[in-house]
């Protein structure tokens, strides 16, 4: 069997969440969902619940670049995407690795701050971020929050989009899930420059919305793996998290889950 004939693998290099809603395991929901094979490197372990975030454990950097050295090269990755990566030190150790592989497309989701308004990171990481990972992006997918925190500033998701593309010369998706109005409205500013606006409706009163910027991150980088353009994937990927949002279902008293199966089955995967 030759390389074309294997299935596609993506890879997840996040944190663990062990409530399964958000970080690794929303990635693998996701993965699974496409039908594609899932590899992982884990860069941090956290005690959460849809309700919060009670401990977090780094993973040291040398056993994530050993996670790395594993998979990388032995699976058949066509497409990664990052999480919270917890310190420079880790960073650095992903940025190194992942230089070696310029054929993988790599979504880089900045998780930089909690729906809160908390910073997630240390200023140390995001430069880090900035100096060593961001240039290696074939999509960055900030919420405006991180957008505006990257580019010292409130401007509008175009500005902010703009300013981040012409920085780093990846492509970038500011996701307009964090404002305030009725819409949910994302921006994506291509390698070129050239600006879209892909539109939604927000759901009222959804049961999850939890984990819903990790699983879009990796379902781009699903779209991405089997070939899709840009443009196209962005697309996909919004419409299949909107689909488990609006398919979302309790796992337990006033806690609740994105259901990727039944969105996989509505968009005929």
């Amino acid at each position: 069997m030759n390389k074309e004939e294997m299935r596609q693998c993506c890879l997840t290099i996040a944190g663990s969440d062990s409530g399964g809603n958000a970080g690794i395991q929303a990635d693998l929901r996701a993965f699974h969902a496409y039908n594609l094979h899932g590899c992982t490197v884990i860069a941090s372990i956290t005690a959460q619940n849809p309700f919060g975030v009670t401990g977090v454990l780094a993973t040291p950097p040398d056993l994530v670049g050993a996670q790395l050295d594993a998979v990388l090269g032995v699976y058949n990755i066509r497409a990664l995407k990052t999480g919270m990566l917890p310190s420079a030190a880790a960073i650095e150790v992903v940025a190194d690795r992942l230089m070696s592989h310029p054929e993988i497309k790599k979504v880089i989701d900045p998780v930089m701050i909690a729906t809160s308004g908390a910073k997630l990171v240390g200023e140390d990481a995001v430069e880090m971020l900035k100096k060593s990972l961001f240039p290696q992006a074939e999509i960055l997918t900030p919420n405006i929050p991180e957008a505006e925190a990257l580019c010292g500033g409130k401007y509008k998701p175009e500005e902010l989009a703009l300013k981040l593309h012409e920085k780093y010369g990846a492509a970038v998706l500011v996701k307009g899930g964090h404002g305030e109005n009725d819409k949910a409205d994302d921006i994506l500013c291509d390698k070129n420059g050239m600006m879209s606006v892909f539109s939604g409706e927000k759901i009222n009163e959804p049961i999850s919305t939890h984990g819903t910027g990790c699983s879009l991150a990796a379902a781009l980088a699903c779209e991405l793996a089997l070939g899709r353009d840009l443009a196209q994937a962005v697309d996909g990927a919004k419409a299949f998290v909107r689909e488990a949002i609006a398919a979302s279902y309790f796992v337990g008293k006033n806690c609740g889950v994105l259901d990727f199966a039944r969105s996989a089955v509505r968009r005929n995967f």
